[in-house]
């Protein structure tokens, strides 16, 4: 009982009740469907995210009124509007066909969808079920991380869409092959300096082109010296001691002529250092210049020294 004592009627009873009186059918017959070729309405309808989606019902001459309804409730009858989302239009309202139009589909608008006629004084309906397909979206990936040469490392990328997107890790290097994983989470243990580099989250479902991003991994690992050779040169001519090191962070180079440090600007010699190499040229060579000269290549997780010649011709 409502208020006042009044009877309070459940809402999707209303629906039905409101049928009843667009189609003037008495109370106590059924809706039926399944019984007769008519009405007819098509395939369940699948549209992305966005597009606009057309509901066809195909009635014929025997039909004298007709609705559409979402669940429970009444969008269209005949040509009257019961619905108020602007969205919804009367597409085709004429004697083979009856048909509304959902535009900027959403997911919300996903479901089934009636197609109610009266015929022979009895309604009859039809069911077709609207399926939104959403395009992958990014909504979490993992920074850009930098990480000790040994330690491990777990990279997350979450993707959104309808259907759910498949989520890919892959190895951006010229050594790289294939995948490295097919799942949301990357894990690395262990991980060595040929692990560096890019990698690429890749979330596909098919309803448009992946979506793409990437994540940089920084392998820091201590210097080694990959080339130092000695050199011969003539007294009186240009010479030339070069040192090269790999490391991340990047070396830094310091010479030494026994115990002594070489400084920059150093009469009759020059150092200069790059990333990966350094140099020291010796502009007019004495035989004071010749003898034993190191090399130390150092960063903040250790340092590494060769020993380079600097000899006459004899």
């Amino acid at each position: 009982m409502g208020v006042g004592g009044g009877l309070v009627v459940p809402w999707r009873c209303l629906v039905v009740l409101c049928l009843r009186l667009l189609f003037l059918v008495p109370a106590g017959v059924p809706v039926r469907s399944g019984d007769a070729t008519f009405p007819k309405a098509m395939d369940n309808v699948t549209v992305r995210q966005g597009e606009s989606a057309t509901l066809r019902c195909s009635v014929d001459n025997r039909v004298t009124r007709v609705a559409w309804l979402n669940r429970s409730s009444i969008l269209y009858a005949g040509n009257d509007k019961w619905c108020l989302d602007p969205r919804v239009v009367l597409m085709s309202n004429t004697k083979t066909e009856y048909s509304i139009q959902i535009r900027d589909v959403d997911v919300y608008d996903e479901g089934p969808y009636t197609c109610s006629v009266q015929t022979d004084n009895h309604p009859k309906t039809s069911r077709v079920h609207l399926i939104v397909q959403v395009s992958p979206k990014i909504v979490e990936i993992s920074s850009d991380i930098s990480i000790n040469e040994g330690g491990n490392i777990s990279l997350t990328c979450i993707a959104t869409g309808r259907p759910d997107p498949t989520i890919t890790w892959r190895h951006i290097s010229p050594k790289a092959v294939g995948f490295v994983s097919e799942d949301e989470y990357l894990e690395i243990t262990g991980i060595t300096r040929e692990q560096s580099g890019e990698y690429e989250c890749s979330a596909s479902n098919d309803v448009a082109a992946p979506v793409v991003r990437r994540v940089k991994v920084t392998v820091n690992y201590p210097p080694y010296i990959s080339d130092a050779k000695s050199t011969g040169v003539p007294v009186g001519q240009k010479g030339i001691l070069q040192c090269e090191a790999s490391a991340v962070p990047a070396a830094e180079f310091q010479w030494y002529k026994d115990d002594k440090r070489l400084v920059e600007g150093q009469k009759g010699m020059k150092v200069e250092s790059k990333a990966f190499f350094s140099r020291l040229t010796f502009f007019n060579v004495s035989e004071q210049d010749y003898g034993n000269y190191t090399c130390v290549a150092s960063n903040k997780l250790g340092n590494t020294n060769v020993s380079i010649i600097l000899y006459g011709p004899d």
